[in-house]
């Protein structure tokens, strides 16, 4: 399917209907409506319908009435949908990006990052969906093959920061194997979840794919509960996925969870500033700041330290936020003025405990923004110990190496880390003793659909993206024979 680019944009205030709080089989399903916020200007975007866990049930008993045909799909027919979707996605950049923005205030810029690199979520799908699997032993008694079959109706809860990538991530991993997803949108940002189900449905079987919008909590417990449901792949805080990973266990239920980071980014003493700065101010103000993998404890040595902070608090301070809508915006706002009163009492607190501080400027009016900031942590403070999330950079002088490899592994938080350094032994070497799931070196922005994507301990368990993404919704069967 194509929306229009010269009618109005549905999803968009004033331009369509209500949304349904869900779709099952494309059709949508009423709910209470809920006024859903523009974050740039605090005013009402659009209202948006929230089912209850009654609806669970029928989604999962749709998904799991196609789950056997959507198996026995051939992979080139799983791959030639899959395509299609992506193909769609890219058909329909403009508009989605649109509405990414307009919910999450996300800078139009990186919403169309976002459209495209959520395609290319299908398009790496497909491959893998076609990839010769399977494994053949031979022992003097037996034959033994080891083939992977569909694990069933996957359950996909995603968060509001990555609106379409990250359900687009699920989704694509979990069709590519065979299995029909019910999604469970993030209630701050949902629009964007059912504008890719409405993308999807054309392309797939119905109840192959449904997604629901309500209260998070009712929705992730019915869905986890439910007996048709044998995966469950989640995003989101760690305190949240361990209890749903606990919740889960109940019914052995398989589960998938990309949860907390307080990525660290080390300056080595060999970096080369200009690369280490441009990579800093990507790794920490994309997605203005919230995202997973951002820079969250930033380790500067000490032959470095002065003159990178004096053209870092530069850089930063340059960061004006915006309306998001406008091509030229590098940061938008907040996506709730919850999150900016948080943000400005771990700043206010660091600063109280004698912590320098460089702050940005906000735009006059309404809207929920937060100052780029920059903070000196000298002393310990909740800032340098929490996940940021927001556009506050926390940085600290370092001269001993190991020292700072053993705080960050001593965090049981990995999700993601990056390494600045000129030597290529010194970058493997260095980025191998991090307990983390991804590490770029040299470049803020290392995750790709084509690789393995998720952390170590209290980070998650299990891996999205690569050909592990996709296993992650199988079940390995080893068939035995005699010779």
């Amino acid at each position: 399917m194509t929306f229009d680019n010269n009618k109005p944009n549905p999803f968009l205030p004033g331009q369509g209907q209500t949304a349904a709080g869900g779709r099952i089989l494309g059709f949508p399903v009423a709910g209470t409506a809920h006024s859903l916020p523009n974050p740039a200007t605090g005013e009402e975007l659009t209202r948006v319908g929230w089912v209850g866990a009654d609806a669970v049930g029928t989604a999962v008993r749709s998904a799991a009435k196609v789950a056997n045909e959507w198996a026995n799909t051939s992979e080139r027919e799983r791959a030639a949908s899959l395509r299609k979707i992506a193909e769609s996605l890219r058909d329909n950049i403009a508009p989605l990006a649109a509405l990414i923005s307009a919910e999450s205030g996300k800078p139009i810029a990186e919403a169309h990052g976002e459209v495209a690199f959520s395609a290319s979520y299908f398009d790496w799908f497909a491959e893998a969906a076609t990839t010769p699997r399977g494994e053949y032993y031979l022992t003097e008694q037996r034959r033994f093959i080891v083939q992977r079959k569909p694990v069933g109706v996957v359950a996909a809860i995603s968060p509001w920061n990555f609106p379409l990538s990250i359900p687009a991530r699920k989704v694509a991993a979990a069709l590519a194997a065979g299995c029909p997803v019910v999604q469970k949108a993030s209630e701050l940002t949902p629009m964007s979840s059912l504008a890719l189900t409405e993308i999807c449905e054309p392309h797939l079987p119905d109840g192959a794919i449904s997604v629901l919008v309500g209260d998070g909590q009712t929705l992730t417990n019915a869905l986890v509960d439910h007996p048709a449901v044998r995966a469950v792949t989640f995003t989101g805080s760690t305190a949240v996925g361990k209890k749903v990973a606990e919740r889960a266990m109940r019914s052995m239920t398989r589960v998938t969870m990309e949860l907390g980071g307080r990525a660290p980014f080390i300056v080595c003493d060999d970096a080369d500033l200009e690369v280490a700065l441009n990579a800093l101010i990507i790794a920490k103000f994309r997605n203005n700041g919230a995202s997973c993998l951002a820079a969250n404890n930033v380790y500067i040595h000490d032959r470095h330290y002065d003159q990178f902070v004096e053209q870092l608090s530069k850089l930063i301070v340059a960061l004006v936020p915006g309306n998001p809508h406008n091509p030229s915006t590098k940061l938008g706002p907040v996506i709730r003025m919850a999150h900016v009163t948080r943000l400005e009492e771990l700043v206010a607190g660091a600063q109280k405990s004698g912590n320098r501080v460089w702050k940005g400027t906000v735009p006059s009016g309404a809207g929920w923004f937060m100052p780029p900031t920059l903070i000196e942590c000298v002393t310990d403070t909740p800032l340098w110990s929490e996940e940021i999330f927001g556009p506050v950079c926390a940085v600290r002088r370092f001269s001993d190496e190991s020292a700072v490899v053993a705080e960050v592994n001593s965090w049981r938080t990995g999700l993601g880390g990056y390494v600045m350094s000129t030597n290529v032994e010194h970058q493997i070497t260095l980025a191998s003793k991090l307990n983390v799931g991804i590490v770029g070196v040299n470049n803020g922005a290392p995750n790709t659909p084509e690789v393995p994507f998720g952390g170590i301990g209290d980070s998650g368990l299990g891996r999205e993206g690569g050909l592990s993404g996709m296993f992650e919704f199988t079940e390995e069967q080893t068939i035995s024979m005699a010779r």
